[in-house]
């Protein structure tokens, strides 16, 4: 499932090509989603100007006048963006193969600045739901979520107050959407090692300086993936076709049985599941 920085480099591609363009056309192949298309779906959007195109954890949130589409890409959703005049596809994808299966291109979105906007899903577990309310703060899937992890207000009072009565291992608390939102199990891999703190250590035992430093590392790790443009583990590629490079990077994920990245230390990668996710860790300077 893409994560933070993966969804945000997307929204920032799709504002690029097609903020302020108008919906004059909408075909759906297959309304039957995650959740089936509402019945008005496109008769309630034909004629609409995007206005402004957001990211809320890992929505794609997009602004009309009265009203606001919510985009969750699932495990296999993809957004690509076809150029009408000569046919040119730029790809945004997520943890799937970049090939166009025609067959699963479910809803084509076609806009007035010549380009379609196609939403494909093989699997079917992302969604579209329109809503006409356009404070957030309003929406079931939204107003559940905890802070962002580049907010001001994901800081160490935040964290000590969420952490006091719970016994979580600090892995499942960074994969807890309702206490920081957009950080999924790639990155909670490598901010974890990057902090020298085993996947399951109990959050609340943590000491005020490991604490301090897990949270700058996470905004640093989460800047610095958007920066180079996300993490490319199963064909990542923006609108623009270019992918991300922050796979390049990785310390710990997908890298088990692996000498450890430190020069000062002799450790190798393990593998353990945490919660039914993939795991990885450094049996020496992970402690």
């Amino acid at each position: 499932m893409p994560e933070l920085p993966e969804i945000e480099i997307v929204k920032r591609s799709l504002f690029r090509m097609i903020n302020k363009a108008t919906i004059i056309n909408i075909k759906i192949n297959n309304p039957n989603l995650r959740y089936k298309l509402q019945n008005r779906f496109s008769k309630e959007l034909l004629g609409e100007k995007i206005l402004k195109i957001s990211r809320r954890s890992k929505y794609i949130i997009i602004f009309f006048e009265k009203k606001i589409l919510l985009v969750h890409l699932g495990m296999s959703g993809k957004l690509f963006l076809l150029r009408k005049k000569d046919k040119i596809l730029f790809k945004t994808s997520f943890y799937y193969n970049l090939n166009l299966i025609e067959k699963h291109n479910h809803i084509y979105f076609f806009l007035n600045n010549g380009m379609i906007l196609i939403y494909n899903d093989v699997r079917r577990f992302g969604f579209l739901k329109l809503f006409h309310d356009k404070n957030l703060n309003n929406i079931p899937f939204i107003k559940k979520l905890g802070v962002e992890p580049l907010n001001k207000k994901f800081n160490e009072n935040y964290f000590n107050s969420y952490i006091r009565n719970k016994n979580k291992s600090i892995k499942n608390l960074l994969m807890d959407q309702n206490f920081i939102s957009g950080l999924g199990n790639i990155y909670s891999n490598e901010v974890l090692f990057i902090s020298k703190i085993h996947p399951l250590k109990t959050a609340k035992n943590l000491k005020k300086k490991k604490i301090r430093f897990l949270i700058l590392n996470i905004k640093k790790i989460l800047k610095d993936s958007i920066s180079k443009g996300g993490s490319s583990i199963k064909d990542f590629i923006n609108s623009e076709g270019k992918s991300g490079t922050f796979q390049q990077f990785f310390k710990v994920y997908g890298k088990e049985n692996e000498n450890c990245s430190r020069n000062s230390c002799n450790g190798r990668i393990k593998k353990i599941s945490v919660s039914n996710r993939s795991t990885f860790y450094c049996n020496k300077c992970q402690s």
